[in-house]
């Protein structure tokens, strides 16, 4: 039990470190089995030879900043405006199903809502818009990544409102909103400026988190994104499946720069804190009210409406489509409803459900059993995790997985390693543990250690406490952990593409692959099958506790 901080650790970073020299060493040309045996800049020659470098990078850089800075501020206005309101109770029910939507399965509803033949397209044509064929209009993949930004909030403003909210208790909201109110602010203008600056030191590395992923994601650009060229992240996935495998060096220099840009976008944003307390500083000095706080919140609930709008929308065309018979534009709603492409197209979803259910099981119970004995030995030994620890728990979140991925597959490879099953449900660990971790953190340390000491007076040891007694009466938070690691395991798709070397289908690996295509029944059906699989995990952790403690008020009520 003692060792398991230590096995946890090796488990979560040794891929990180090891993936890292894996892409550092082709990147500056050593490679033997590709010939390459001696330090060369030849790698980063012929990266700054492409021509669609600068345009890509810059592409990752604004589109990510982009999305960061949108969801974040949308976060920030949906609290101050709502925290605490009827409507914010509406809000916080709707954060596990936007939660559970898979990242792909998210920006094909989003695409299908706002390309030009889309539903939105559709239910305004032709009586507003005057258009009886689809416009030539570049809206999804347009060549400035909005369409990727507006798939990106949608699904990181939950993130950080469910990150907000475990933050909220040590900011004490409440006593804050109502001195400021007492001195005459408003209530948008007091929350922003005595308790976010709170709030925002609790959830700097989520923050972070986002900003690494926004800037280095792969399946929503590939959905979203525009393609000529793609974000840098897509281009070096491109360039890994080159079948000229000396490409593999070229596609390392690039990993090696999406990492610096990552790193480098990183610092400026922490520079950018420095800037921005001086400025809020100053902005509290002056002791503005708030003019425009009924507008900021409005704003703050228009926003949080397209938000949730955006996605659950995006799943109801999904499933409309998915039993679309002949539908022309400007239809909104098809000729007929039929099944007959589920019927085509179920025994091939048979493979990949099987596959991402089996993938995402393994890695969501490794992780919670390292989670577990993580915690356990906290408490045991009365070891009191830091500051350090919380940022080596993020440090797979903060690296792009671009920047590793490609190295441990070449390591893999190197070893002789079976690149199937097994090495993926590894690869996976490393991204559900933090999230499994942070989960259930907080409910695990907050259980009341006096039945722990009671347990102890009439007896029992420590690991018949914990199996007894400290587990079943943590049964909710630990299964709610663990379909938030089941839903993160399904949604992954460059681990299960690069580890499996492209061996391993998984719904996430089908659905965007027929990206490219443009049967949209069938997109539809993979994307609710991946969405579906996702959503039952989350039931069984609502329902299973109410069942288990059916004849236990308490629990029952806990659950």
């Amino acid at each position: 039990m003692r060792l398991a901080p230590a096995l946890t650790l090796v488990l979560l970073l040794g891929p990180v470190l090891a993936g890292l020299a894996g892409t550092l060493a082709p990147a500056f040309g050593l490679f033997p089995a590709l010939g390459g045996r001696s330090l060369s800049l030849a790698p980063a020659l012929a990266l700054l030879d492409w021509p669609g470098l600068v345009p890509a990078a810059r592409l990752s850089v604004t589109t990510g900043l982009a999305a960061t800075v949108l969801s974040l501020a949308i976060t920030a206005l949906i609290m101050a405006g709502w925290s605490g309101t009827r409507a914010f109770r509406w809000m916080e029910r709707a954060l596990s199903p936007l939660l559970s939507v898979p990242h792909a399965a998210a920006a094909f509803g989003i695409a299908f809502l706002i390309a030009p033949s889309g539903w939105i397209s559709r239910a305004l044509s032709p009586w507003a818009t005057g258009w009886h064929h689809p416009p030539d209009l570049l809206i999804v993949q347009d060549p400035w990544g909005i369409a990727m930004v507006l798939g990106l909030v949608a699904k990181e403003v939950p993130f950080l409102l469910l990150m907000t909210l475990a933050a909220l208790p040590q900011a004490m909201p409440r006593r804050s909103l109502t001195i400021a109110q007492s001195l005459g602010y408003c209530r948008v203008t007091g929350w922003l400026k005595a308790v976010f600056p709170r709030i925002y030191a609790q959830i700097r590395l989520p923050v972070y988190a986002v900003l690494a992923y926004s800037m280095s994601v792969v399946d929503v650009a590939i959905i979203l994104g525009p393609n000529t060229p793609p974000p840098l992240a897509v281009q070096v996935v491109r360039w890994m499946g080159d079948p000229d495998l000396t490409m593999r060096f070229q596609a390392a220099a690039g990993a090696v720069l999406q990492l610096a840009l990552v790193v480098a976008v990183l610092t400026l944003w922490r520079l950018g804190e420095g800037v921005a307390a001086r400025l809020g500083k100053s902005w509290i000095a002056r002791g503005g009210r708030g003019r425009f706080d009924h507008a900021l919140g409005l704003a703050g609930m228009a926003a949080a409406t397209l938000t949730a709008g955006a996605v659950l929308l995006g799943l109801a065309g999904l499933a409309l489509w998915s039993v679309a018979g002949f539908w022309t534009f400007p239809d909104a709603w098809p000729d007929s409803l039929t099944l007959r492409a589920w019927m085509r197209h179920a025994p091939g979803l048979r493979d990949p459900v099987l596959e991402t259910v089996i993938i995402a099981l393994a890695a969501t119970l490794i992780a919670l059993a390292l989670t577990l004995a993580c915690l356990q030995a906290e408490h045991r030994f009365g070891l009191s995790p830091g500051a350090r620890s919380l940022w080596l728990l993020y440090l797979p979140l903060l690296i792009p997985q671009i920047a590793f991925l490609p190295g441990l597959q070449t390591l893999a490879l190197i070893a002789g390693a079976d690149m199937g099953r097994g090495v993926v449900i590894l690869g996976h660990v490393v991204f559900v543990l933090p999230y499994v971790f942070l989960s259930l953190g907080d409910p695990f340390r907050k259980w009341d250690t006096r039945h722990a000491t009671i347990a102890a007076a009439l007896g029992a040891p420590p690991r018949r406490t914990f199996w007894a007694i400290r587990l079943p009466m943590l049964l909710a938070p630990v299964l709610t952990a663990a379909a938030v690691g089941f839903g993160v395991s399904v949604g992954q798709y460059l681990p299960t593409l690069l580890i499996g070397g492209g061996r391993v289908q998984t719904l996430t690996t089908e659905a965007v692959a027929l990206a490219s295509g443009g049967d949209r029944r069938v997109i539809g059906i993979y994307a609710l099958a991946q969405t579906g699989v996702v959503i039952l995990g989350f039931a069984a952790a609502l329902l299973l506790p109410r069942l288990a403690w059916a004849n236990r008020r308490a629990l029952r009520a806990a659950a």
